[in-house]
């Protein structure tokens, strides 16, 4: 299928149609197991989950809201990108108020992931790294986001947010060293 037909279709499941998930899912499946993976192999090594139950959680999510207005197939997939990022965030989140004595129900698809605790805790730092990023520099952080977490490449970036690949290349080593300072600080 050609990346018109595809894009197509992202703006009518964007449109609420429900028919046209079941044509698009194996279309985008195999780039949205590619996010997923590098989602997760920045997770512990020694987990045993799939990127499968990332993918099916993420598509749940990605279409459960009545309209959204997909540009084209790299605007997908970085909301799907940023989606799973989310989920895995939400997961660290519960995970560590399970050990913190919560007693919440395991219901998702990804309930089996991220088994240490301290790797929670890892994904949240990030994650709150990222939201002190984006009030610096909303830029920055969809950068870090589309680079880091949904593998984009520059030219795919810089196309998503409208800029020059000299700038996308220029922030991210900017956001890059902005994060490391960021996570290198002490806890107070």
């Amino acid at each position: 299928m050609k990346n018109a037909q595809i894009t197509q279709l992202l703006k009518e499941a964007g449109d609420g149609e429900d028919e046209v998930y079941s044509e698009l899912m194996p279309h985008v499946y195999n780039q949205l197991r590619d996010i997923a993976y590098s989602h997760l192999i920045k997770e512990a090594q020694e987990h045993t989950y799939s990127k499968t139950d990332l993918v099916h959680e993420a598509f749940i999510k990605l279409f459960e809201y009545e309209k959204t207005d997909y540009k084209d197939r790299n605007h997908f997939y970085a909301i799907a990108s940023r989606c799973m990022r989310q989920i895995l965030v939400d997961h660290a989140r519960k995970k560590l108020a399970d050990k913190r004595g919560g007693d919440a129900v395991e219901v998702t698809f990804i309930d089996q992931m991220m088994q240490e605790k301290n790797e929670a805790s890892n994904l949240i730092e990030i994650d709150e790294a990222l939201k002190k990023l984006e009030i610096v520099d909303e830029q920055l952080a969809r950068i870090v986001e589309y680079r880091y977490f949904g593998e984009m490449s520059i030219d795919c970036t810089a196309d998503l947010l409208g800029i020059s690949s000299s700038t996308v290349t220029r922030n991210w080593k900017k956001a890059r060293g902005w994060l490391y300072r960021e996570l290198k600080k002490p806890v107070e």
